[in-house]
């Protein structure tokens, strides 16, 4: 369940920075644009979300299909679909957050600034979903009565501890 409920909380703030990013008077304007990006063309409401993110228009709506992904995995009600999405959510977010600490990475090949403080959210973004994803309620596929019998696991049998001295 908790991870249903995580998927939608990262959900909402993703599409909350997608909106907001997307509001001009939220956006600070940025003082230097990367020369790539100027050679892309990709500087359309590129500044700073809060003073604190760079954003530019790519960027925001990348982060409303985040936010949507985290909610369809909480709507669609079952607990296999909401991992699935938060796993997606976890290696884009973290492939992402890496791509944001190479300098020559840094801007997606002049798509969409993710250097600064960007690189801190989405690594922090990947490492949450990553534990409610991946590590959280491992197992419960034993204890899940959707899942038929014959493709749960079989139990682990342990074999007697025997000292030799």
């Amino acid at each position: 369940m908790a991870v249903r409920y995580f998927s939608l909380v990262i959900g909402l703030i993703y599409s909350v920075l997608g909106f907001t990013g997307l509001i001009p008077s939220l956006v600070s304007p940025a003082a230097q644009i990367p020369e790539i990006m100027k050679q892309v063309g990709v500087t359309d409401g590129i500044g700073y979300l809060y003073g604190l993110f760079p954003i530019n228009a790519f960027e925001a709506s990348l982060y409303l299909v985040v936010g949507l992904t985290g909610i369809a995995g909480y709507v669609a009600g079952t607990e296999a679909f909401a991992r699935l999405c938060v796993d997606t959510l976890a290696v884009w977010l973290g492939f992402i957050g890496i791509l944001g600490l190479i300098p020559v990475a840094n801007t997606f090949f002049g798509l969409m600034p993710l250097y600064g403080n960007d690189v801190w959210l989405h690594l922090g973004s990947a490492i949450a979903a990553a534990y409610f994803g991946f590590y959280l309620d491992r197992g419960r596929r034993d204890q899940d009565p959707s899942v038929p019998d014959d493709l749960k696991p079989e139990p682990l049998s342990r074999t007697p501890f025997r000292s030799d001295s």
